[in-house]
């Protein structure tokens, strides 16, 4: 088999296990206050955790108890408390961002107490 044959085997072959990016519905928070981030009332708290040294973490909507670690937080710079639609690889307990569209946002009931 030439070498050419072989290269384009292989590639192809890589190409049909790389993750492919889903759409996930979740709150952008942080990993101080963890799962505590997904609702609209936590938004000044994860701000001030995020500036203050904390990693940016992606909370399923759906259940608000999965959370991914995001290792590209520069994608969603700006978004930080909101609800928002990504899409995005997920690797074990790891998200990749490749793109973010903010949602209409639900209204925040006052949040009692602090962090």
């Amino acid at each position: 088999m030439n070498k050419l044959a072989l290269m384009s085997i292989v590639l192809v072959s890589a190409s049909a296990f790389a993750a492919k990016p889903h759409v996930y519905k979740g709150w952008v928070g942080d990993s101080h206050c963890g799962v505590k981030s997904a609702s609209a009332s936590h938004m000044a708290c994860a701000v001030k955790c995020l500036k203050g040294g904390a990693d940016y973490i992606f909370v399923l909507d759906s259940d608000k108890k999965t959370m991914y670690t995001v290792d590209n937080p520069k994608s969603l710079k700006g978004h930080e408390g909101h609800l928002v639609q990504v899409t995005a690889v997920v690797t074990g307990n790891k998200i990749h961002v490749n793109g973010v569209k903010m949602l209409k946002q639900p209204t925040a009931p006052m949040q009692k107490g602090g962090m």
